[in-house]
């Protein structure tokens, strides 16, 4: 009789599974979201990584020797492997940003409730970030996993790519991207905090990122360059600092800028700003001195770079930076328009440098809260006067100075100029400045073949070892 009873309990279970349909769903840890949270929430960790100055994985500012460390100095000497900063970098990108941007593709591609022309657009907002990303990954390590990344456990050892292969795809990626988004007007709508679903300002980011790749490549393929930066041009770019692709950080936590949390909500004092940062911007009598640096020690007193420094007897940073809802940046009016000035001295387009070098400080000044009339003035002086028999270290030290808290593009633009030309060997390690990141501690192990072919490839694993684009110049 029991075993009847059994029999027809087990039969009744199987033929009303669909009334269990649903039972072991979790509602407040859903399995799938919608698209637009996970936009939402790369544009936060892009941001967030891209401005950080967690000694982690980001030490972009103090490569860019903008910052000094106070007590533990083993970033400023170059250390990356002690805290595995190559590896978390990367994991970051590829984890949180990467792989719910294709999360997020996925989703809307399996949406049969969605327009093609909305579908287009979307999609068109969520290659334009994934572009971005693979470009950041590729001038800080090189050769990366790009074509067999992001699959999961399905390819546990992705190769690594070329480095100049990636950036190939990309540009034609940038293309197909504004392909899409010419579909409309709007995309995601207020999910996206960048620019608010608007695809004209999409149009613009991309082809202000193609301007920007487009010079880094200049000195290795010029003819290629010129191509892509007239292309560029064409379709338009960042017109004002209204452009700016920007992050609006919070005034709580978790979503405030990164920069305050390790400056303020930390509790710690870990950095001063640098002495090759004040020796530099100190005599230039420049408006955004005030902003950029506090005044707790007259007149300004830059932190050895490279060795512990008191915090009380150096420059502090700028009261700004410690405010937590500061925006982050990651691509600016004022950085095209420098762009634009190299672009005619390199010979990619025609045009008058000189012009969109004061476009370019006037338009940084006034960022950070100046006038017209302040950036006048400071261009009338002749230590910043545009000197075009020295383009190079006219456009090197301004752009390096408007670019002052943005440090993987200011690092990134002095292995382009390799101005400014002030920088120093720090005292302990008496290293050059890195041309790319190391690779991950634990590559070697987990994925040793494609990791020797892309280290063999780029002439090792080193730090001295060059993007295939950074030909020029012989470091500092």
């Amino acid at each position: 009789m029991k075993k009847i009873i059994l029999i027809a309990f087990l039969i009744g279970i199987s033929s009303a599974c669909e009334d269990f349909e649903g039972w072991n769903v979790d509602d407040k840890n859903p399995s799938e979201v919608p698209a637009s949270y996970l936009l939402t929430s790369s544009e936060r960790d892009l941001f967030l990584r891209i401005t950080s100055t967690s000694v982690n994985y980001n030490i972009f500012k103090l490569f860019a020797q903008y910052w000094n460390e106070t007590q533990y100095t083993d970033e400023v000497n170059y250390d990356i492997r002690g805290r595995d900063i190559g590896g978390n970098f990367s994991l970051y990108l590829y984890r949180d940003v990467l792989n719910d941007l294709k999360d997020a593709q996925r989703i809307i591609n399996e949406d049969e409730f969605l327009s093609a022309d909305l579908k287009s657009t979307q999609s068109g907002v969520l290659e334009a970030l994934q572009i971005f990303t693979w470009h950041v990954l590729v001038d800080t390590y090189g050769n990366i996993p790009y074509t067999e990344a992001l699959q999961g456990v399905e390819n546990l050892t992705p190769v690594y790519d070329d480095d100049e292969a990636i950036y190939n795809d990309l540009f034609v990626r940038i293309d197909n991207a504004l392909s899409m988004l010419n579909a409309g007007s709007e995309s995601f709508g207020d999910a996206d905090l960048i620019y608010g679903g608007d695809t004209g300002k999409w149009k613009k980011f991309l082809n202000s990122l193609k301007l920007r790749m487009a010079v880094r490549i200049s000195d290795f393929n010029n003819s290629k360059a010129t191509q892509l930066a007239s292309e560029a041009i064409a379709g338009g770019l960042f017109e004002s600092n209204s452009d700016n692709a920007a992050f609006p950080f919070e005034t709580t936590p978790p979503n405030t800028n990164p920069v305050w949390t390790s400056l303020v909500q930390s509790g710690r004092n870990d950095f001063v700003v640098a002495n090759t940062f004040v020796d530099l911007i100190a005599p230039l009598n420049d408006p955004r001195a005030s902003v950029f640096m506090d005044d707790n020690v007259t007149p300004y007193q830059g932190g050895i770079y490279g060795t512990g420094s008191s915090y009380v007897d150096n420059t502090h940073i700028g009261e700004l930076w410690h405010t937590p809802d500061l925006e982050g940046i990651i691509l600016s009016y004022d950085e095209i328009q420098f762009l634009l000035a190299e672009a005619v001295k390199k010979g990619l387009i025609s045009g008058n440098a000189e012009t969109y070098y004061k476009n370019a400080v006037s338009a940084s000044i006034i960022y950070w809260g100046g006038t017209q009339s302040d950036a006048d003035t400071y261009l009338a002086q002749a230590s910043v006067a545009y000197d075009d028999s020295n383009w190079k270290k006219s456009i090197g030290i301004q752009k390096y100075i408007a670019l002052y808290g943005r440090g993987f593009e200011a690092w990134s633009s002095w292995r382009v100029l390799d101005y400014p030309d002030t920088f120093i060997r720090p005292e302990i390690s008496e290293e050059p400045v890195p041309r790319r990141y190391l690779y991950g501690n634990d590559d070697g192990d987990v994925n040793s073949v494609n990791y020797e072919a892309a280290s063999s490839a780029m002439g090792g694993d080193l730090k001295s070892s060059r993007i295939f684009w950074d030909i020029t110049g012989q470091g500092n």
